[in-house]
C-alpha cells in the first residue's frame, strides 16, 4: 500500500500547485478543493491493477497513440452489435480490419426520444439496458485491452437530460440543484444572453432557453429544450463532474472524448464559446487525470476552424486535449470531391501540416454527424464564389442534383432564409455506390469504389489519427429506414447511422464483390501505413503543386525516408507532374517502379511512391 500511494502522491505533488492556484482561481473554496483532492485519492485506490500497469507503460511512453499503427473505428453499439455483449463477440472482426481503437458511441443512460442520439444523459453510471450493463462495459474494455484495442467514449459535460436527477429535484425547486443549472424567473436575463449567443439549432431548436410552465422558469438550453446547461460557475458541478470522468475511467475507458467542450462556460454578454475559463476547466481535467489515470486521453471536440482548435491543445509547458478533430479538412474534403478542384484542400493542409508535429488531430472522412461547410470562405471569395451560392451549389451536388453528381443523401437543419443547411450521407453513397448499385452500371461502379478508396488513401497519408465510421470499410450505403421510426424521421443524420448489415459483410472476403474490393484495399493501405515509419504523426508533411488543379500531392518524410502520395479528384484520367524528380521511387500499391516527372493517374486514381534510389 505504501508504494501505491507513493505514486499517487508524486503525481499529486507534480501538479497540485497549479490545479490548486487554477481552482481556487475559478472557485476560491478551500474545502471543495479539499474534497476533489481526497475523491482522486479514493478513485486512484478503486482503479484495478491491471489500468494502474497501463498507466505505468504509457508514463513511460508518453507517445504511443502518435505511431503509424493507430486506426480508429466508430459505431453505435446497438446497430453495430446490439449490445455490448455483441461488440465483444465481434473483436475479432475488428482486428480483421486493423482497428485498434474503437469508439463507443453514446451509451449512458438516457430517455428515448429524448436523447439527441445519446447526448442527453440522464445517469453518468449508467449504461443504457437496451446495451447492457457497467459490468458488461467492464468485460468489454477488459477484453478489448487483451487484444491491443483502446475504447472511447463521450463524455457529455456541456448538459445533462431534464431526466437526470439534478434536474429532477431542481424541477421540484430544490434550491441547491437548481444552481446547478441556470434559471431565471422572467426573460430579462436570457434576453440579454440571446444578442450575443448564437443558435446552434435555429430551425429545429430556436433560442438558448426553455419556458418550463410547471416551474415559472426559464432554463438554459443551448442544443435542445431536454439538455439542461450545467452551470460550471458553481463548484460542486465541477467535483461531481470530474468525480463521474474518473469513474467511468475506472472502467477501463482509454480515450474520453469530451462533448462540446466550447461551451462549457457561460458569461453574459459573451457568445459563451470559447471563453478563457472553459481552457482553465480543460487543463484542471488534464491534470486531474494525470494524477489518477495518466494512460486515459483526452479528445476535445471543438467543431471550429483550426486557429480556434489549436488552443484546444493547450501549451507544451500546460497540455490540454491529447488530440483533436481535423473538422474543416473533412469539409474541405467534400468541397473538393464537387468542385474537383484541390487548391482549397491544398492551403488547407498547408496550415494543417504547419503546425507543431506533437499536435494530433483525427482525420475521418464521415462521422455519426452532418456534414456542416465550414469553409474558408475568405479564399473561396477571391476565386469569385460566394459563400451563400455555394454551399447551395454543394448541397444540390450531394442530393444528386448538380455538378454531374453520383451521390445521394439528404439535407439537416436546411434554414430557407439563411439558405444554411446540413448534409448526411455514408461514404459510400456520396461517392456514387448507392447510385451505381441501384441502377445495375457497373463502369459506373468500378469508378464509385476506386474514388471510395483513393478518399481513404488520402486521408491515411495525412498526420494524424485514421477513424472510420462502422460499415465504410465494406462499402455500406444510406440506411433510409429511419423514416419508419418516429423517434427518428425528423432527424436525417439517422440516414448514415444505419444498423451494420452483417450478410453483405460477409462478402469481404470475396475480391469479385464491392463490400471484398473495399475491404481488401483498404486493408492493402493500411498495412503500408503499419509497416512505412513515414505515416507516424511526427513525420514531416507537405503539398505539392501537380499542375493540374484536379490532383492533390502530398509528402511525408522521416529518417531519410520518403513517400509521396497523389490523387486524382476528377472522373478523367489526369498526368501529374510533381517536379520531384529526384530518383526512383516504387509504387507500394503496384510494386512497380517509377519516376515522377509524369505520373499517370485513372479518374479517382491514386498512388503511394517511396523513394528507393537517388
Amino acid at each position: 500500500m505504501d508504494r501505491i500511494m507513493k505514486t499517487f502522491e508524486e503525481r499529486l505533488k507534480k501538479h497540485h500547485d497549479e490545479l490548486r492556484w487554477l481552482y481556487m482561481e475559478l472557485y476560491g473554496n478551500d474545502s471543495m478543493f479539499a474534497e476533489l483532492c481526497g475523491q482522486m485519492e479514493q478513485f486512484y485506490l478503486d482503479r484495478n491493477k491491471t489500468l494502474k500497469t497501463l498507466d505505468r507503460r504509457r508514463e513511460k511512453d508518453k507517445d504511443w497513440y502518435r505511431q503509424n499503427d493507430m486506426l480508429g473505428m466508430m459505431f453505435y453499439i446497438d446497430n453495430f452489435a446490439g449490445d455490448m455483449k455483441g461488440v465483444k463477440s465481434k473483436l475479432d472482426y475488428i482486428g480483421q480490419c486493423n482497428v485498434n481503437y474503437i469508439h463507443l458511441m453514446p451509451f449512458l443512460d438516457t430517455p428515448e426520444g429524448r436523447s439527441d442520439g445519446g447526448y442527453a444523459v440522464a445517469d453518468f453510471r449508467k449504461v443504457q439496458e437496451k446495451l447492457g450493463s457497467m459490468e458488461d462495459l467492464d468485460k468489454l474494455t477488459a477484453a478489448c485491452h487483451k487484444k491491443g484495442i483502446n475504447v472511447c467514449m463521450d463524455f457529455v459535460m456541456n448538459h445533462t437530460s431534464e431526466d437526470h436527477e439534478w434536474a429532477k429535484r431542481a424541477r421540484q425547486g430544490e434550491g441547491e440543484y437548481m444552481s446547478r443549472y441556470f434559471f431565471f424567473d422572467n426573460s430579462e436575463i436570457p434576453a440579454q444572453y440571446e444578442r450575443t449567443v448564437p443558435q446552434v439549432f435555429p430551425t429545429t431548436a430556436p433560442g438558448n432557453f426553455t419556458w418550463l410552465e410547471d416551474m415559472g422558469y426559464y432554463v438554459m438550453t443551448t442544443f435542445y429544450p431536454y439538455q439542461w446547461d450545467l452551470n460550471y460557475k458553481n463548484p460542486r458541478v465541477f467535483n461531481e463532474m470530474m468525480y463521474n470522468f474518473l469513474y467511468l475511467a475506472n472502467r477501463g475507458i482509454d480515450i474520453i472524448r469530451i462533448d462540446a467542450v466550447p461551451y462549457i462556460w457561460k458569461e453574459l454578454g459573451t457568445p459563451c464559446r470559447n471563453l478563457l475559463q472553459v481552457h482553465t476547466i480543460v487543463r484542471m481535467m488534464r491534470m486531474i487525470s494525470e494524477i489518477v489515470c495518466p494512460s486515459v486521453l483526452l479528445l476535445g471536440e471543438v467543431v471550429m476552424e483550426p486557429e480556434k482548435v489549436v488552443p484546444y491543445f493547450g501549451s507544451v509547458e500546460k497540455p490540454e486535449c491529447h488530440m483533436l478533430y481535423n473538422v474543416t479538412t473533412m469539409a474541405t474534403t467534400w468541397h473538393t470531391v464537387a468542385t474537383r478542384d484541390v487548391r482549397l484542400l491544398k492551403r488547407q493542409l498547408d496550415i494543417v501540416n504547419a503546425l507543431p508535429k506533437d499536435y494530433v488531430f483525427l482525420n475521418y472522412l464521415r462521422c455519426h454527424d452532418d456534414i456542416g461547410w465550414g469553409l474558408d470562405y475568405g479564399s473561396l471569395v477571391e476565386e469569385g464564389i460566394g459563400e451563400r451560392s455555394h454551399k447551395q451549389y454543394l448541397n444540390d451536388y450531394f442530393q444528386g442534383y448538380a455538378g454531374g453528381s453520383n451521390s445521394r443523401g439528404e439535407l439537416y437543419n436546411a434554414d430557407p432564409v439563411t439558405g444554411d443547411a446540413r448534409f448526411c450521407g455514408t461514404t459510400a453513397s456520396m461517392c456514387g455506390i448507392e447510385k451505381a448499385g441501384f441502377e445495375q452500371d457497373d463502369e459506373a461502379m468500378e469508378k464509385a469504389v476506386r474514388m471510395d478508396l483513393m478518399l481513404h488513401a488520402y486521408m491515411f497519408m495525412q498526420s494524424g489519427i485514421p477513424v472510420l465510421y462502422s460499415g465504410d470499410e465494406v462499402g455500406q450505403v444510406n440506411d433510409y429506414t429511419y423514416k419508419e421510426n418516429p423517434f427518428k424521421a425528423a432527424d436525417s443524420r439517422y440516414i448514415h447511422r444505419g444498423a451494420m448489415n452483417w450478410d453483405l459483410a460477409e462478402n469481404r472476403k470475396d475480391p469479385e464483390t464491392v463490400e471484398g474490393k473495399i475491404f481488401q484495399g483498404l486493408e492493402r493501405l493500411e498495412q503500408i501505413r503499419k509497416t512505412e515509419k513515414v505515416f507516424v504523426s511526427n513525420a514531416d508533411a507537405w503539398t505539392v503543386d501537380t499542375g493540374d488543379r484536379s490532383v492533390l500531392c502530398i509528402g511525408r518524410y522521416l529518417d531519410g525516408e520518403k513517400i509521396i502520395g497523389l490523387f486524382n479528384f476528377s472522373e478523367f484520367e489526369k498526368t501529374a507532374h510533381i517536379g520531384e524528380a529526384d530518383g526512383e521511387y516504387k509504387d507500394l500499391i503496384s510494386g512497380k517502379k517509377t519516376d515522377t516527372a509524369e505520373v499517370s493517374l485513372p479518374a479517382y486514381g491514386f498512388c503511394y511512391l517511396k523513394k528507393v534510389s537517388d
